[in-house]
C-alpha cells in the first residue's frame, strides 16, 4: 500500500510524513532528501545534476546515505536547500529519480512525500494528500527550523514556489483524487490523525 503526501515547502509535509509511516508501521520515503543527495553529489564531484542522478546511490532510512556515506546533516544546509531547488526542475534529474522512486515504491507499504507523488510516481496510490498552508505560516516553521530571519525565508519561498508551480516537468499541483488539508490551523498530531485514519479505511480488514 502506498500513501502519497505532497505540498510546497514548509506545508509539514516530512513531519506528518513520518510520523504517519510510523503510525502503520510503513517505511518513509522522503523524496526531497533524493534531491538534495543529487544537489550535494553534483556539486561535490563537478558533474552535472543529470549525470549525479543517474549515478548517485541513495540509501533512506534513519538516516540517509550517499554511495554509502552519511550525509543526513550535510544535505540539510540552506546552501544544498537551494541547489536542490534549481535541480528539481531539471527534467532529466526528475525522470531518473521518479525512476527509482518507482522502483522502491513497486513492494511494501509506505508513505511517500514530495512535490509530485501522487500526480507523477506513484498515481495509481490508494491514498493520496495534499497538504497547504498560508505563505507566512509556511515561512514561520521553516524560519524555525532553519534559525533563520521568517521575512528572507517568505521571500526564498516565494521564489521556490514559483519554480515548483510552473516548471514544465511534473509542476507542483494536487492530483485530481488527492484530499487537500489546510495545515495552518492544525498542529502536527492532528494532521498525523487525519492522515493515518484516512489511510486505515483502505487498509485490508
Amino acid at each position: 500500500m502506498v500513501v502519497t503526501i505532497d505540498g510546497p515547502a514548509g506545508a509539514g509535509k516530512s513531519t506528518v510524513a513520518r510520523a504517519v509511516a510510523e503510525r502503520l508501521g510503513f517505511t518513509y520515503l522522503d523524496s526531497g532528501a533524493m534531491y538534495r543527495c543529487v544537489a550535494l553529489a553534483g556539486r561535490e564531484r563537478g558533474v552535472e545534476p543529470a549525470r549525479a542522478a543517474r549515478e548517485a546511490r541513495i540509501e533512506l532510512g534513519d538516516r540517509v546515505l550517499l554511495d554509502g556515506r552519511d550525509v543526513t546533516d550535510a544535505i540539510r544546509s540552506p546552501e544544498i536547500s537551494e541547489v536542490a531547488s534549481r535541480v528539481a526542475a531539471d527534467p532529466e534529474v526528475r525522470r531518473a529519480l521518479v525512476e527509482k522512486q518507482r522502483e522502491l515504491l513497486a513492494s511494501g507499504d509506505w508513505v511517500a512525500e514530495g512535490r509530485d507523488i501522487g500526480t507523477v510516481v506513484a498515481p495509481g496510490a490508494e491514498v493520496k494528500v495534499f497538504l497547504e498552508a498560508s505563505p507566512q505560516e509556511r515561512a514561520r516553521r521553516r524560519a524555525e527550523q532553519l534559525g533563520a530571519e521568517p521575512e528572507a525565508v517568505l521571500a526564498e519561498q516565494a521564489k521556490r514556489d514559483e519554480r515548483d508551480r510552473t516548471r514544465a516537468d511534473s509542476p507542483l499541483r494536487p492530483a485530481a483524487d488527492a484530499i487537500t488539508i489546510d495545515t495552518s490551523g492544525l498542529s502536527a498530531d492532528e494532521v498525523v490523525e487525519r492522515v493515518a485514519g484516512l489511510a486505515a479505511k483502505m487498509m485490508p480488514r
